[in-house]
């Protein structure tokens, strides 16, 4: 969430991972209904026999375009396409599914990110960039599943009622053109835009600053409908949610300083400004 725990997955969700052996169950039976083999069916979709046979064993995620293409082609009647959203969300490494469930039910929700620009707030040619920078590579069709699983997370800014959202950001963060001048271009456009909704709130944090309670790195505050308080960190592929009250009551007090120490929200709007003027 912070710095992105999503870009660090490797690998393909585990095999039998719940929703995966449903939709796989389900794309099967309309397959055989349909009276095709694997291999035509896979010639007529893109795909080889193989990943076939992996959608169909919940061994790998199908991209939102193929249960597009197989719903019509099989005749599905929709049933396929109704899993999608669900199918979608498998898409997250296990470590980060617990903290991406949270944070669809968040009644407030309060970010530090010091590496990149938070994934709520990536556009898609942002988020594609920085996927595609990723060591050891990940493939496209791997790339394309991960953008729209960061897509789907930023339905929170649909939901009603609205979640409490705030986001402090390094002043490095936004200066780093990731994805090229004109993907970069786009994302501090997206910045400005989402910032002027009343429930949402960007703050920079100033390289200049003398004084910074930050320094140990991103973290994510998490309010649940229940009142429960929880914290999230990472760092590379390990991440933690905190849910006893005195390390989470700490990360609270931490980010009330840093906001405190960052630009106030008109001044982070103005100063993004700033960045895009000189483009």
């Amino acid at each position: 969430m912070g710095s992105d725990a999503e870009t660090e997955a490797t690998g393909s969700p585990e095999p039998g991972s719940g929703i995966l052996r449903v939709f796989g169950r389900q794309l099967k039976r309309f397959r055989l209904r349909a009276g095709l083999e694997r291999g035509e069916f896979g010639s007529r979709t893109g795909y080889s026999a193989s990943t076939i046979a992996a959608f169909e064993q919940g061994r790998r995620t199908p991209s939102p375009r193929f249960i597009d293409v197989a719903d019509e082609l099989l005749d599905a009647g929709g049933i396929l396409q109704e899993m999608k959203e669900e199918v979608a969300k498998a898409q997250f490494p296990a470590f980060f599914r617990d903290a991406a469930r949270l944070e669809a039910e968040a009644v407030e929700l309060h970010v530090y990110d010091t590496h990149l620009i938070n994934g709520l707030l990536q556009t898609e040619e942002y988020a594609r960039a920085v996927f595609a920078m990723r060591r050891p590579l990940l493939d496209e069709e791997t790339i394309e599943q991960r953008v729209a699983a960061r897509m789907l997370r930023q339905r929170i800014f649909s939901q009603w009622p609205a979640p409490l959202m705030s986001f402090v950001i390094e002043e490095a963060v936004l200066r780093r053109p990731i994805g090229g001048p004109e993907v970069h271009r786009g994302q501090l456009e997206q910045m400005l835009l989402t910032g002027q909704n009343r429930n949402v709130e960007i703050q920079v944090m100033p390289l200049q600053r003398e004084d910074h309670a930050g320094l140990a790195g991103p973290f994510t505050l998490i309010e649940t409908r229940a009142g429960q308080r929880i914290a999230y960190a990472e760092v590379q592929k390990s991440s933690h949610l905190y849910t006893e009250r005195t390390p989470v009551r700490e990360l609270e007090a931490q980010y009330g300083i840093i906001r405190a120490q960052a630009l106030t929200p008109r001044e982070s709007m103005a100063f993004i400004e700033g960045l895009l003027g000189e483009l």
